[in-house]
């Protein structure tokens, strides 16, 4: 089956410094790829390079079976079957809105009439349709935010590259526009490469997210395996609110004390674990002092002071302990870092 985007050995310098380092990555038809990572890790260097903004100094990138870089060949961003939804919004300030989506559709055979008739549905969609007439010098960050994300979505490229999509935009209009760009694909039958920062929306748009560290892929997996099994002390800190403490491990349980919990993975020794909070439950034989509690609403979040370090426990509601009272605590299981994840293999 042709991939819909297969990275392999990138190499990108900027300024004399490299970037990318090798990089590797494929992504399946259909397939939303996250790609998680801190400022500096490669996001935008990646996504620009795939699009052709960026002439990379080695490696190849094959869209849709085509390659379109390396070995002397270097395709235009025009001739990529791309969707970009750029960080920086790159509007055309001569343009309105309207025009601004209704442009690659127009550019891609369609009819004014109804690239304009397309383009206002996807303003419409995304709460801002009434702003159609209005130029970039006349809307909010949020608002051109919009407007760029629109302009990607509103032609039906066969992959979509979308650099921080939401990061400017409130909750609602958040939810709006996830929700718009999975109709959009999904109608298209497109995949999409997602760069974010953020750990719960990558979880949330992602079939599998791949976490970039100083230009490498550190780890690959879906959602769910990447938040359970971190490779390694910050991939878990990346991925999410987590406790990473020094442990005795004995015939696969942690033992704290005189107490033994349960650990996923086996070992005698030594071992540096990660417990996510929801994964602690007061009460229990593990000693611990509360350091404090921060109400969030929906849940509580709970600092204890442990034989081990601090420890992390989310308890749904407002919660009885209060600063400085000793409380027994446990686990229904914890991380052992440094082993490959199940089925996985560590890079």
């Amino acid at each position: 089956m042709t991939v819909a985007l297969e990275i392999t050995g990138l190499h990108v310098t900027l300024d004399g410094h490299p970037v990318l380092r090798g990089l590797d990555l494929t992504v399946a038809p259909r397939e939303v790829m996250a790609l998680l990572g801190p400022s500096g890790s490669g996001k935008t260097t990646l996504l620009s390079t795939v699009a052709g903004f960026v002439e990379p100094a080695g490696g190849t990138i094959v869209v849709g079976g085509r390659t379109v870089s390396g070995a002397g060949i270097h395709e235009p961003p025009e001739a990529r079957d791309l969707g970009f939804v750029f960080q920086s919004y790159a509007l055309w300030p001569h343009l309105s809105a309207l025009d601004t989506v209704a442009f690659p559709i127009e550019a891609g055979g369609g009819s004014r009439p109804e690239a304009r008739r397309r383009a206002k549905r996807v303003l419409d969609a995304l709460g801002i349709g009434e702003l159609a007439d209005r130029r970039p010098a006349d809307l909010s960050g949020g608002q051109q935010q919009r407007v760029g994300l629109a302009r990607a979505l509103a032609r039906a490229a066969s992959l979509f590259l979308l650099d921080e999509p939401t990061a400017h935009l409130d909750g609602p209009t958040r939810g709006a526009a996830e929700a718009l760009i999975a109709r959009q694909r999904r109608e298209a039958g497109s995949a999409a490469v997602y760069a974010t920062h953020d750990p719960g929306e990558a979880f949330a748009v992602a079939d599998r997210v791949a976490l970039l560290r100083d230009g490498a892929v550190v780890q690959v997996g879906a959602p769910e395996a990447v938040y359970a099994h971190p490779v390694d002390a910050w991939a878990a800190r990346l991925t999410g609110p987590v406790s990473v403490v020094e442990v005795h491990q004995r015939a696969g349980a942690v033992v704290v004390g005189e107490a033994e919990m349960p650990a996923d993975g086996a070992g005698d020794g030594p071992a540096t674990v990660a417990i996510r909070p929801e994964w602690v439950r007061l009460g229990g034989p593990a000693p611990g002092v509360v350091q404090a509690t921060r109400f969030r609403g929906p849940h509580t979040d709970v600092t204890l002071d442990t034989p081990v370090g601090e420890v992390e426990v989310r308890v749904a509601g407002r919660p009885a302990p209060r600063a400085g009272e000793r409380v027994g605590w446990t686990v229904d299981r914890v991380h052992r870092l440094g082993r490959p994840p199940p089925g996985q293999a560590l890079p």
